[in-house]
């Protein structure tokens, strides 16, 4: 765990450490970033320094680098299954690549120009526009080895998107803003409508295996709905 702590003064202070993850490190894994079992076999555990990293946290809003599809949702989880409660919606999210990637040109014209080396005329040309990406995705399946040509999996791996409600997505936010189920027998319905109708699915899903925000999220909408 590395965190660089940036006070409104412009103090900074850095603090890493390496902890012990309570499973073996697959070899993949060190080979990105050195680290084996044996070095971290005296390290504390994240539920040993949970506690303290959380107060070493507290008021602090968190910045990252695809954080919030990582660091973040992972944060949550590890904070969770140690019993420390650490209030992620009191927080402030910073995410540097969504930032990269609003303000840095994403249009067709930038994609062709990047992945085909050639200049897109007629562009917003319906016709254009189609052969221009067409020729885009052929080239991107060339460029990247580990790109699939499967539809399958450019779809479900590389294009969705969601506006999630909890981090693993089980639920999200439908045209209206309401939470709806991102899964099962009742995608696409809304969680109080369900939980209303339904009242065993709460259980079934606090029973099952969920990650533990995910549990979190359905028990607070459930509370906000009985409350409400």
């Amino acid at each position: 765990i590395s965190f660089l702590k940036v006070y409104p003064n412009g103090k900074e202070e850095i603090k890493s450490r390496r902890i012990n993850p309570e499973m073996p490190i697959p070899p993949q894994s060190t080979a990105i970033h050195g680290i084996t079992d044996e070095d971290v076999k005296d390290c504390p555990t994240f539920r040993q320094v949970a506690r303290s990293l959380a107060d070493q946290l507290e008021g602090c809003d968190l910045a990252g680098f695809n954080s919030s599809r990582f660091d973040v949702p992972m944060l949550a989880e590890e904070f969770l299954r140690a019993g420390v409660d650490f209030d992620m919606s009191k927080r402030k999210f910073v995410d540097v690549q969504i930032i990269f990637h609003k303000k840095e040109q994403r249009t067709l014209e930038a994609a062709y120009a990047f992945y085909c080396d050639k200049k897109l005329d007629n562009a917003h040309s319906a016709e254009a526009d189609a052969m221009a990406t067409y020729e885009v995705l052929k080239s991107q399946l060339d460029r990247y080895p580990d790109l699939v040509n499967d539809i399958d999996v450019l779809s479900k791996e590389y294009s969705s998107f969601n506006n999630n409600v909890d981090f693993a997505g089980r639920f999200i936010y439908n045209e209206e803003g309401v939470e709806v189920f991102n899964f099962g027998k009742h995608k696409g319905k809304p969680v109080s409508e369900v939980l209303k109708n339904e009242p065993s699915y709460y259980s079934w899903m606090m029973d099952g295996d969920f990650p533990m925000n995910t549990k979190q999220v359905l028990t607070k909408i459930r509370l906000k709905e009985l409350n409400g």
